[in-house]
């Protein structure tokens, strides 16, 4: 359970992704737990501007996702399946909002675009514009992103594997037999702490 401020208590906290670590790390953004961080910013709602915040979703669960960039490639196909199927996500109280650090007015643009042109067409839930970034950073979004970076980095530098839930001070897997063997005795050594990551999208119940 968690509390948010004095508006809003109980609030069960899911993450889409949770990992096994083997030293604790500070993890900016939102943890179980922990106070949800309250948001609130311009969205497009029915192809209109409209202010929503967190408190506007009290007594519902939410799904809340964050998408890299509008008029991307591979994005429109997942923002269009939720909106598809948004009344399956209704039935069972839970909201959907998407965010993205793009204006409202590109969230609007690319809203107005037809999908066969690559655009979202009608959608049925709000995307919210969190241009100064505050949102994504509140929410580990962009602590996120630059993990994974610099795992791609290191591996392509030292051509060793990054483990699940890796950070730059966390031992490296060599890609053979023996390597993995190494790896694993290493790791058995010390005792696991569990904690939590957010990946794309979070899911809350707020009552």
């Amino acid at each position: 359970m968690a509390s948010l401020g004095t508006s809003l208590t109980q609030i069960k906290i899911f993450y889409a992704h949770e990992r096994w670590q083997l030293s604790s790390h500070r993890l900016s953004g939102a943890r179980v737990q922990c106070p949800a961080p309250s948001f609130a910013g311009q969205a497009v709602v029915d192809k209109s501007f409209k202010e929503i915040k967190l408190e506007d979703f009290k007594g519902k669960y939410l799904v809340l996702y964050f998408y890299p960039l509008d008029f991307t490639f591979v994005c429109p196909t997942e923002i269009i399946a939720f909106s598809d199927r948004i009344q399956e996500f209704k039935d069972i109280n839970c909201e959907v909002v998407g965010v993205s650090t793009d204006s409202h007015f590109s969230h609007l643009a690319w809203i107005n675009m037809p999908r066969k042109q690559g655009g979202l067409g009608e959608l049925k839930y709000p995307l919210l514009a969190d241009f100064n970034k505050k949102i994504a950073s509140d929410y580990g979004s962009v602590d996120e992103t630059l993990r994974l970076v610099k795992a791609f980095q290191f591996v392509e530098k030292h051509g060793e594997v990054c483990p699940a839930g890796w950070t730059p001070d966390s031992p490296t897997i060599k890609p053979s037999p023996n390597g993995s063997k190494d790896y694993f005795e290493k790791v058995n050594e010390i005792k696991p702490v569990r904690s939590f990551t957010f990946y794309h999208s979070n899911c809350y119940h707020i009552s």
